[in-house]
């Protein structure tokens, strides 16, 4: 199965919404907005096709997870093993990473809340890709109004025909559960999720065995982000050179970045995978009230800073890479020249201590001493030695976590120290600061 449609699709202008392109319509999370705006249509040409026939085509169209990691979506698939499905046989799972808790990340819930059908169809297709029968989305507990509105899009669903048994006649059965996570950062994490959707508490497993062969319940398992997963059935009807014709070769496809921070009009906008900081400003409408831009972050929290230098980097899988940080969700978060690099850097891992989960000790113990080690920085009483202490810290974290919860706690840290070193040497007793506690307690009212 290579092309699902006669005809070549039209060239696609970079800034057509695809994604996002039903999110201003008149009730546009109900099914019949839905179904009116070609709706539930790749589904019927999905059941048409065999489930390997799909798994190549999401293969072709080089989609990449949207979760973080950016790992090949069709190949993911490919690892659930499809051996035999009678008696003793060992289900199938699908589970939808729907968690959303990186500081910064905002892409997933306005999906869900405008649009909650595209996932259920992209669901739906990707079950029967991978010839699961069960489907759970876990979504962020807080979250009630996206809960709500996404298991009221299933009973529609489920209404007419899409889901339960025999879906429209084609033999193939699927249900899907709306799940309630517990609302802990660490649920990000796939294993973590995974404990915790079988009433465990939220802590990351070891690994191997991976997901694909030991997932919910010790079943082959496909965990996928949702604004993945809202791809596929756009992929199913156009095509995978249509899905190539955006984006970049190895990053094929649009993306939602999420701006927010000293931006004129922070929100949600989707543009080809590729696009920069300075296209993406320029669509915000500029830096707020005109001050500069001084650092942001690319993808979260969790990524490296990027400076004002890096306004034309590529934000793509490579890109971002190749300037020294990731892509991650794509949550563009942006700071003027107001703001206080270490301040900044202690809020976030102020955030991750308290989110660490505790099972491991680089992680455990590292998060906590970063944080002291920033407070009395922030305070105007630092040492000489404290921001090689840091460094230290975070080599001792890096690569040594059961997820990368730890990793990304460094990330912070060691970017703003490459980039902003003396804003840290300004901060310790035995010198002037540049910024004193006065100073710094006025900017986290102003930023807080």
């Amino acid at each position: 199965m290579t092309e699902t449609t006669d005809t070549t699709p039209p060239a696609v202008d970079p800034l057509t919404p695809v994604l996002t392109r039903r999110w201003r319509l008149d009730r546009s999370w109900s099914i019949d907005t839905y179904e009116r705006t070609d709706g539930y249509t790749a589904l019927r040409t999905a059941l048409a096709a065999q489930p390997d026939q799909l798994i190549t085509l999401v293969k072709d169209s080089g989609l990449r997870g949207r979760g973080g990691a950016g790992f090949p979506t069709g190949m993911k698939w490919s690892f659930i093993p499809q051996g035999p499905t009678g008696a003793g046989a060992k289900p199938k799972y699908l589970v939808i990473n729907a968690d959303e808790g990186e500081p910064g990340t905002c892409k997933d819930i306005p999906t869900m809340m405008a649009d909650p059908h595209s996932l259920i169809e992209g669901c739906i297709i990707t079950s029967y890709a991978i010839r699961a029968n069960f489907c759970a989305i876990y979504v962020r507990g807080e979250a009630l109004h996206c809960i709500r509105r996404l298991r009221q899009a299933v009973a529609e669903a489920y209404a007419k025909g899409y889901l339960g048994a025999d879906i429209l006649g084609s033999g193939f059965s699927l249900d899907i559960v709306v799940h309630a996570g517990a609302g802990a950062y660490i649920c990000g994490e796939e294993t973590a999720l995974l404990d915790s959707l079988e009433g465990r508490r939220g802590q990351p497993r070891l690994k191997p065995p991976f997901p694909a062969t030991s997932g919910l319940y010790a079943s082959p398992t496909v965990v996928n982000n949702v604004e993945t997963i809202a791809s596929v059935p756009d992929i199913v009807s156009a095509g995978s050179d249509w899905f190539r014709s955006m984006g970049t070769e190895r990053s094929p496809g649009p993306k939602i970045y999420s701006l927010s921070g000293h931006v004129e009009r922070p929100g949600q906008y989707e543009a080809p995978l590729g696009v920069t900081l300075r296209e993406l400003l320029e669509m915000a409408g500029g830096m707020k009230d005109g001050v500069p831009l001084k650092f942001w972050t690319p993808g979260g929290s969790s990524t490296p800073l990027f400076t004002a230098e890096h306004l034309d980097v590529p934000l793509d899988f490579e890109g971002a890479a190749a300037a020294g940080s990731m892509l991650g969700t794509t949550a563009v978060q942006i700071f003027n020249e107001t703001v206080s690099v270490p301040w900044a850097v202690m809020k976030w891992t102020e955030f991750y201590k308290h989110e660490s989960c505790g099972k491991c000790t680089p992680c455990r113990e590292g998060t906590y001493w970063l944080v002291q080690i920033l407070e009395r920085m922030v305070h105007g009483q630092g040492t000489a030695e404290d921001v090689e202490t840091m460094l230290d810290i975070c080599d001792n974290i890096l690569g040594r976590s059961f997820c990368a919860l730890g990793d990304g706690a460094t990330s912070p840290i060691t970017s703003a120290i490459k980039y902003f070193r003396q804003e840290f040497l300004d901060l310790i007793a035995e010198q002037p600061a540049v910024a004193r506690p006065e100073q710094l307690a006025e900017m986290q009212g102003a930023h807080a």
